[in-house]
């Protein structure tokens, strides 16, 4: 991917959060995300549609993203699906001001790929097609996103009112049945990292493809170090190829306020849900 766009000269092509379903589907084979393969290509080929569309679409930045959220949201709602990778594949667009139809094909053409290999390969054997959906966490996930939007805003920085690769840890975060502090400070950290490796890398090296691989060996030991499986550090460093260049230095600091506010926010309403849990029991 990295490859062709340098060859074509179309940074538009690099899909950050293609290298991180890549992981998970065919890699960590994550069951939520190979349970229905046929969603792996249409959930995120239909957000990257939403928000491509929105994007061209003469109104502020801010208004841009939260009606592209509210948009996913019911979409992802009609379609009966949790798969947290589309909505990074719909914020995309607007975070990185898409308005080349090479986008929307390199995002069919990848998905496709990614579906094909899960199907070819078998990757869902013996995993149940159906699982309850709750879509409470959407609602919350919603509101979180629209306080982090006012506070991004207010402090001056529309520019980090979303990045998509904490949007879909975020989310994945609010679905899990345990979420501790510890869960939080870690994945607070490794996305941190992995922002500020690729941030360096590509500020400081020529080769696109270098970088690239760089990327990828380091976040795999990264995620090591840490005993951990998080599919988005890999999209991370990818994102200062497409992220506006003005705003690539601050990425590694975005990430680690982004993250810190987004992931204690999830902590706080996954210990009052804990709570309420232990009172009903009660």
């Amino acid at each position: 991917m990295v490859l062709a766009a340098a060859v074509v000269g179309d940074a538009e092509i690099i899909l950050p959060e293609i290298a991180a379903m890549a992981v998970a589907l065919w890699a960590y084979r994550e069951k939520g995300w190979v349970r229905q393969p046929e969603k792996i290509f249409i959930a995120p080929s239909a957000t990257a549609v939403i928000g491509f569309s929105v994007n061209l679409l003469d109104i502020p930045y801010v208004a841009k993203l939260v009606l592209v959220l509210f948009l996913m949201a019911a979409l992802l709602r009609l379609m009966k699906s949790n798969f947290a990778p589309s909505l990074a594949t719909g914020v995309l667009p607007i975070v990185t001001n898409a308005t080349h139809a090479s986008f929307l094909i390199a995002i069919f053409a990848t998905t496709l790929v990614l579906m094909l290999g899960v199907l070819l390969f078998r990757l869902n054997k013996g995993v149940p097609r159906d699982a309850p959906v709750n879509y409470r966490y959407m609602a919350v996930f919603l509101v979180l996103h629209l306080i982090w939007i006012g506070v991004a805003v207010a402090a001056g920085y529309p520019q980090m009112a979303v990045i998509p690769p904490i949007t879909v840890v975020v989310y994945e975060s609010l679905q899990m049945p345990m979420y501790m502090a510890r869960m939080a400070m870690k994945q607070t950290a490794v996305l941190t990292l992995s922002a500020t490796i690729g941030t360096l890398l590509y500020l400081n090296i020529d080769s696109w493809v270098l970088v690239a691989a760089l990327d990828m060996a380091i976040v795999y030991l990264i995620l090591r170090v840490f005993s951990a499986r998080i599919p988005a550090a890999y999209a991370f460093p990818l994102l200062p190829f497409v992220f506006p260049a003005e705003s690539v230095p601050q990425l590694p600091y975005a990430a680690a306020v982004v993250s810190a506010f987004l992931f204690g926010l999830v902590l706080l309403f996954k210990t009052y849900e804990r709570k309420q849990l232990v009172v009903q029991a009660a």
